[in-house]
């Protein structure tokens, strides 16, 4: 607190002083109430004069110094209405070997209600003797550096047997010197030592951490001066001592909780030893409290998850001390922390296996304790690493759908997992798997993070297998005839089969050209095969040539090696058929499947070898009109060279007369002709048909 710790000296009630002479006066040191009970008289008992000739009683002196010119009064009131007390004041600058009458002297207190006496304004007397009833005498003109003695005297006899403090308040004008008003001589305000009590009356309190203590009261000294010069601090054990500077404790004393010490701020100008204010006291109280404190250990539990053998621990939650104002310091060792070294600087996230900590407790008055941290881990997450079988997905046979939740990977009750794609992501729960009962995976591995109720937890791993389908190899696609049937087998091996048909044998029979599937079981595991039964391809008659009686068959597609025929019974290697009657024929093909053959009609023309067109009516033309019905039915004559000399059609009615264009008639020669069409069946067969022939033209 910034101002002065406690009331000058003669502000505090004071019962049983030592008494003081003129030349031990006590300085009144600034314009503070006095209280103050005499008791005696000093060493000496003084001449007073005035109108206390009878000598002192239970007197006090004090030397007054004037700071500010001006006018001086004061009260003097006994706190006991039957108390008398008498006073004189001598100066100005006087000193004790020749004090002279007192230029100011009452001894005339009226005992009873308001006995009060002392210097006011109105009054105009400057000595009042005893029984004349004028308790006040007139105030003083007083100037700066003006020094005075006041004598307060109790007077006890017979008759006025009541001994009782009395307090003393200035007025008028002027000021009291004092160092302790001065900014000059007081920079700083004094702090007083301690903390304020409870009871903001009692005196305050110096925190001790054991009772009784051994305590350096010099210690408080820096505090309690607050950087003032020339100021020195004593303590004692009483108020008297307090004020007088007597029996001050000088070294390290044994001190208790229970009695009351005093502090004395005295003041010494450097310039003058002599100066009055050199005996101005400013006194305090205080007392010693216990502030001992006392720790408790504590356990902290965390989990050792995963099995990392550590954990991160607050240390600074372990309930060792409820006081919040503490600080507490942590060390692996008790010898770290008597030595005060290594000590823990992570606290709040200390990395440790189980473990006991030491703390060291200090409270806001510097006492400490010692606290033990037993750093412990709850129980631990057991797990074991587990395997899932699935069967592969027949979309998409490298995967399986597994069921995460149905892997046994611990036993502990209560259990909470969580599936996660990798150890990473489990320690760090990122990318948590959200549908473990049907994960879609290849063969790999998955981790589990398994945490009980306190929150601690364990990674187990999940090997992931993918059963691979089991296919049957020898279920193949046939090709068969489209007339035909035939038999599927899926062959030995398999614990179940299920066939589109209905049929859960091994192979089903009778099946003719079309699509199908089984359903093969292998263990818990089923596939689908599919399997297709095709028509064999048919081979087809890509043209045929006739030459005169020979027919020659051109054959594409179906499958070699093709056997050929003209009467569906006998059947050659050979598609070159001699000798062939002419008219309406059929040829018959097939392929090395040996399916129902294609047929194919055919007509070997008449062949007309020589033609006379002199217009008598016989063999004047080549006429191939009765091939008319066949698709795209052409003729075309050539010369010895083959070039085309002439085109028989549609136009010319499938007839030739031996004429070029022109109506020109060609030369008596041979001349070679080719005739083509198409079949009219679905291939549209074409066939061609060569020969040649002489033409006579005569006129």
């Amino acid at each position: 607190m910034k101002k002065l710790l406690l009331l000058i000296f003669f502000g505090i009630s004071q019962t049983f002083f030592a008494q003081a002479d003129c030349a031990t006066a006590l300085a009144v040191c600034g314009n503070s109430n006095i209280t103050y009970s005499p008791f005696g008289i000093g060493a000496v008992n003084e001449n007073l004069g005035g109108c206390l000739s009878t000598g002192e009683h239970n007197s006090i002196w004090y030397k007054v110094t004037i700071a500010t010119s001006g006018t001086l009064t004061f009260d003097l009131v006994p706190n006991d209405p039957d108390a008398d007390y008498d006073w004189a004041i001598y100066g100005p600058n006087v000193s004790c070997g020749s004090l002279g009458s007192p230029i100011r002297c009452n001894a005339a207190t009226v005992v009873g209600v308001g006995p009060s006496t002392g210097l006011n304004m109105t009054s105009t007397i400057t000595n009042a003797i005893g029984g004349s009833s004028t308790p006040y005498c007139r105030y003083l003109d007083v100037v700066a550096g003006q020094t005075y003695y006041l004598y307060i005297d109790n007077w006890v006899d017979v008759f006025n047997p009541t001994l009782a403090p009395f307090s003393l308040t200035w007025g008028g004008t002027a000021t009291l010197a004092s160092p302790f008003t001065d900014p000059n001589t007081q920079p700083f305000p004094f702090n007083p030592p301690g903390v304020p009590a409870a009871n903001p009356a009692d005196p305050r309190e110096v925190i001790i951490c054991v009772n009784p203590a051994v305590f350096d009261f010099s210690t408080l000294s820096a505090g309690i001066l607050n950087g003032n010069p020339n100021f020195n601090v004593s303590y004692h054990t009483s108020q008297n001592d307090a004020l007088t500077g007597n029996n001050p404790i000088t070294v390290p004393t044994t001190v208790n909780t229970t009695s009351i010490y005093y502090y004395s701020i005295g003041y010494t100008d450097p310039t003058n030893p002599n100066s009055p204010l050199n005996k101005c006291k400013q006194i305090g109280t205080f007392k010693f409290r216990d502030g001992k404190i006392t720790t408790k250990n504590a356990t902290l539990t965390q989990c050792n998850n995963n099995n990392a053998g550590t954990s991160v621990y607050d240390l600074t939650t372990a309930d060792v001390i409820a006081d919040p104002a503490v600080i507490k310091k942590y060390y692996n060792t008790l010898s770290d922390l008597n030595a005060g070294i290594n000590e823990i600087t992570n606290p709040t996230a200390f990395t440790s296996a189980e473990a006991t900590i030491y703390v060291k407790v200090i409270s806001p008055f510097g006492c400490t304790a010692i606290a033990q941290i037993l750093l412990k881990f709850h129980p631990v997450v057991v797990v074991n690493d587990a395997t899932l079988r699935s069967c592969s997905i027949q979309t998409s046979p490298s995967t399986a759908s597994f069921n995460l939740t149905g892997a046994s990977v611990t036993m502990q009750n209560g259990a909470v997992k969580k599936y996660y794609p990798s150890a990473t992501d489990a320690a760090n729960q990122t990318n948590e798997i959200t549908t473990p009962a049907a994960y879609i995976a290849p063969s790999g591995v998955v981790y589990v993070r398994v945490s009980n109720a306190q929150g601690c937890y364990n990674i187990a791993k999940i090997t992931l297998v993918v059963i691979d389908p089991v296919y049957s190899s020898v279920l193949k696609d046939k090709i068969i005839c489209v007339e035909d049937k035939t038999t599927l087998d899926a062959g030995p091996g398999f614990n179940g089969y299920e066939w589109s048909t209905g049929a859960t044998t091994q192979a089903i029979t009778n099946v003719g050209v079309g699509t199908y599937w089984v359903k093969l079981k292998t263990g818990d595991c089923i596939v689908l095969q599919n399997v297709k039964v095709y028509p064999s391809e048919q081979p087809v008659v890509s043209s045929i040539e006739i030459s005169s009686t020979t027919v020659t068959v051109f054959v594409l597609g179906g499958t070699p090696a093709y056997k050929y025929s003209m009467d569906n019974i006998n059947w050659q290697d050979s598609n070159v058929f001699s000798n062939v009657k002419r008219g309406d024929a059929t040829i018959f093909v097939k392929d090395s499947y040996d399916c129902d053959p294609i047929e194919i009609s055919i007509v070997v023309p008449n062949l007309i070898n020589v033609i006379t067109p002199n217009g008598d009516g016989y063999n004047d033309v080549i006429d191939y009109s009765a091939l008319a019905n066949k698709k795209n039915l052409v003729m075309n004559i050539f010369d010895r060279y083959g070039t085309m000399i002439f085109q028989v059609d549609k136009s010319t009615g499938y007839k030739w007369d031996g004429t070029i264009k022109g109506g020109v008639k060609v030369t008596t020669g041979n001349y070679w002709y080719s005739v083509g069409w198409n079949e009219n069946d679905k291939m549209n067969t074409p066939i061609k048909y060569s020969g040649w022939i002489v033409v006579k033209n005569r006129d």
